[in-house]
């Protein structure tokens, strides 16, 4: 059995001694789909998440944890994170701003610590997986421990 791969998401969880488990899966298909990688894993797809990077008008860097199969209301994060407006963070900005690629960005041991705001239908969950911090690998570990590792907020951030 190969070795799993070790990331900063990883050592960050080591440290603060919080339980995960990692699931790793093949990237070579380029696909990043959220219910593809949920049969990948063998996880029901409401568990996979995503990370998005995004800059607001008053908060220059924010980071939003949305379900890997919803759509992120670019309004409603402005609202919700007290920016008039927000974007995506463009692409070629990822890897030197967060120290991750995309298909593997994690909102854990980004290179700095930004604002973290999280759907808030995961609340309802007890267990949420994210990337680990490298293409094909997810690291599941409880929603309070994800709060409480980066910090975030809850709020609506998705399309209804």
């Amino acid at each position: 059995m190969p070795k799993p791969i070790k990331t900063n998401v990883l050592r960050h969880l080591d440290a603060a001694k919080i339980p995960y488990e990692t699931r790793e899966y093949d990237v070579s298909d380029e696909n990043y789909d959220g219910s593809l990688v949920a049969a990948k894993v063998g996880l029901p797809p409401e568990m996979i998440y995503k990370t998005l990077v995004l800059t607001g008008d008053r908060t220059k860097y924010l980071v939003c944890v949305i379900p890997a199969d919803q759509e992120l209301d670019l309004k409603a994060v402005a609202r919700a994170t007290g920016n008039k407006a927000v974007a995506m963070l463009p692409q070629k900005e990822l890897l030197p701003l967060t120290g991750y690629l995309r298909g593997g960005c994690s909102p854990i041991g980004m290179k700095k610590a930004f604002p973290t705001f999280i759907q808030e239908d995961a609340q309802l969950l007890e267990t949420i997986s994210v990337s680990a911090g490298a293409r094909g690998c997810q690291v599941i570990l409880a929603v309070d421990a994800l709060v409480s590792c980066t910090k975030a907020a809850f709020a609506p951030l998705c399309r209804a």
